[in-house]
Order: structure tokens, then C-alpha cells, then sequence
């Protein structure tokens, strides 16, 4: 009684070679390759940006982070630039575009914001209340400029109240604001670069 296929014969088995195939990969789809080529270059650059801040014992967490947002800004309208080339001389219309600034955008901001959040765990807990302490401190300097506008005082608590204090608040923040901005950028980018 036999109950499986031998190896022999599984091995004896010819497959045709005129078949042929056609690639319906979606790496092959220029809009995808050029987003994912851009989008997770920007996020490792924004955190290794982050990481060198944290290795030269700077605040990685505070305002020296701000240049990550131009590694984002910055990758969204290279990647709609090379997509523009690579669809050359119709250009990739507005759709493909836009497409490829939002995915770049989100590929960074979801790299960027994950990094963020791993660094922030290992920096560990005494890291982040030297933030909290410096945010506190920055916006107590500038309570003056709060309270001379209408409802400043209003404005100021809620600053104060929406810092960021763990890991995943500072992660989620960073999401946020790099989603905002990069997508903010990319329609401007998509009309520019369509054509």
C-alpha cells in the first residue's frame, strides 16, 4: 500500500519551460519601489538623527528633533520628483503623484515614529522627565506671550497639559505631526511634479 509519491518519481517530474510569466509584482510598480526606496530612507535617517542626539547626550526628545520633519518633507517631494522622471515625457498625472507623496509619508512617519518610541524605551524614564522638565521650563519663559492673547490662559494649560510624557506619547506625536506635514506637503508636490 502506497501512500505518498516517491521521491523518485516526484523527482522525475519535468515542468514545462515555455511558460511564460508576467511579473504582476507590485515591487515592479515604479510608484511603489520609488515610495518605499524614499519613505523608509527618511524615516531611518530621522531616527538615526534621534539615536545621534541621544548618543551625544543632547535632549532627543525636545526641539532638536524638529529637523526630522525636513528628512520627511524632504523625501516626499524627491520621491514625487523621480516618479516624474521615471514616467517621462507624458509626466505621472496627479494621481500617481499624490500616490506615491502619501505613501512616502506614511512609510517615513510609521519608521520614524516606531524608532522614536524604541529609543524613548531605551533611554529609560529619568530621560523622559529631563524632557518634561525642559518643555516646563520652555513654556513657562513663554507663559508671557500666552497671556497676552485672547484665551491665553486657556492655550497655555492645555500646552501644558498635552506634552508628551511616555514612550507612546511621544511615538504617537511624531506620527501625527509628520502625517500632517507630509501629507500638507505632498499635494502641492503631486501638482507640481504631475506633468
Amino acid at each position: 500500500m502506497q501512500t505518498g509519491i516517491s521521491c523518485e518519481r516526484l523527482l522525475s517530474c519535468r515542468f514545462p519551460t515555455n511558460i511564460s510569466v508576467q511579473s504582476s509584482s507590485s515591487l515592479s510598480h515604479p510608484v511603489l519601489r520609488t515610495a518605499l526606496r524614499f519613505g523608509v530612507g527618511a524615516g531611518l535617517l530621522s531616527v538615526a538623527w534621534v539615536a545621534a542626539l541621544y548618543l551625544l547626550g543632547v535632549n532627543p526628545f525636545g526641539g532638536k528633533r524638529l529637523p526630522t520633519m525636513l528628512f520627511v518633507v524632504g523625501a516626499v517631494l524627491v520621491s514625487q520628483w523621480w516618479v516624474r522622471r521615471h514616467f517621462q515625457p507624458e509626466g505621472p498625472g496627479l494621481g500617481r503623484s499624490f500616490g506615491v507623496g502619501i505613501m512616502t509619508t506614511v512609510l517615513s512617519a510609521a519608521i520614524s515614529a516606531t524608532g522614536l518610541y524604541g529609543i524613548a524605551q531605551v533611554a529609560g524614564p529619568e530621560s523622559m522627565q529631563r524632557h518634561l522638565t525642559e518643555m516646563r521650563q520652555l513654556l513657562e519663559s513663554n507663559k508671557e506671550a500666552y497671556l497676552q492673547q485672547r484665551n491665553g490662559q486657556e492655550q497655555y494649560e492645555r500646552t501644558l497639559q498635552n506634552l508628551a510624557s511616555t514612550p507612546q506619547g511621544l511615538a504617537a506625536d511624531d506620527l501625527k505631526n509628520k502625517l500632517l506635514f507630509g501629507l500638507l506637503i505632498s499635494l502641492p508636490g503631486a501638482v507640481f511634479f504631475r506633468r
